[in-house]
């Protein structure tokens, strides 16, 4: 029975392909394998073609395609490799939300989440890439829309985007879940808001210095320098160092070194001292997988307060 004009029973089929008896039997029913032809008894019998085509339904359908996309392959109304590559897309697209749910149990298991907890860490970590910058510009929008902010700060927001990796782990997942819920918080919106407009007002005093990277860089080192050396914001030691920092923002903005420069000095600072906005890069750091970003909360605490203390001795 191995020539090619053999043929063979259901059964014969079974013990070749390893399929059952009644697979067989749905097959030949619904077209996808019909016998060769019957027995006077009206038993079926199957060629080598049959066989051949029997073994091609079952690969195919333990490659997961459905007997839809099976009957096409056979009737060649679809070629083979078109509906392995639309299937092959099909299941990356199930691995991604295999990987992201059990990133999410771990997460949840980490964290001893409530119910509620895991509900909104589901609902947010499933959120495609697109949805995901969706709700971050729209955080942008309603924050910085309709001011005229500093330009390179708003780019550089919209440029930041959160984007979880295929296969994230639920230190990433938990990170996202706390930064969908940080831009969604109407109070951080408010605080968000606040600093636009203080930037928008600003500008319109006409401040175009940019992103003040360098003042940045000023600040932690001496500052830096200070706590390090253990120097208290209120210590005389303190009014050397604070001189050095006025005279730097006094020269950048080409403002005189004075009493209201410390004032404004300390307004904007205590605008922009929300430590959600620094939690905001951290989380998105963690999301993405960059290097997490220096903490500069220490050092613009002791700033601030520096300012505070000489301002209120006057």
């Amino acid at each position: 029975m191995d020539g090619n004009d053999a043929h063979y029973s259901i059964g014969d089929l079974a013990r070749r392909t390893g399929l059952t008896v009644k697979t067989i039997r749905f097959y030949a029913d619904t077209g996808l394998v019909p016998p060769t032809d019957r027995t006077t008894a009206g038993y079926r019998r199957y060629d080598v073609h049959a066989l051949a085509r029997l073994d091609l339904v079952r690969t195919l359908r333990e490659l997961g395609l459905d007997l839809a996309a099976i009957r096409r392959v056979l009737e060649r109304e679809t070629p083979l490799h078109e509906v392995a590559a639309a299937h092959a897309e099909a299941i990356d697209v199930q691995i991604r939300t295999l990987r992201l749910r059990r990133a999410v149990l771990r997460a949840v298991a980490q964290r001893a989440s409530t119910p509620e907890e895991t509900t909104l860490m589901h609902k947010l970590a499933k959120l495609s890439d697109a949805e995901r910058r969706r709700l971050v510009h729209d955080f942008i929008d309603d924050t910085f829309g309709g001011l005229d902010a500093n330009p390179a700060f708003v780019a550089m927001l919209r440029s930041a985007m959160p984007e979880l990796p295929d296969e994230p782990s639920a230190e990433q997942v938990e990170a996202w879940v706390e930064l969908g819920e940080l831009v969604q918080d109407p109070d951080f919106r408010a605080a968000i808001r606040a600093m636009a407009e203080h930037q928008a007002a600003e500008r319109a005093d006409g401040d175009t210095t940019g992103l003040h990277h360098d003042l940045t860089a000023t600040v932690r080192s001496l500052v830096g320098a200070a706590l390090a050396d253990g120097i208290a914001p209120s210590a005389p030691e303190a009014d050397a160092v604070l001189a050095g920092l006025t005279a730097a923002y006094a020269e950048t903005f080409g403002r005189p070194d004075d009493a209201a420069l410390r004032q404004w000095l300390l307004t904007r600072l205590e605008t922009a001292n929300d430590p959600r906005a620094e939690r905001y890069w951290h989380l998105l750091a963690a999301i993405n997988g960059w290097p997490a970003p220096d903490s500069l909360r220490e050092v613009f605490e002791w700033f601030t307060a520096a300012l505070r203390a000489r301002l209120a001795a006057c």
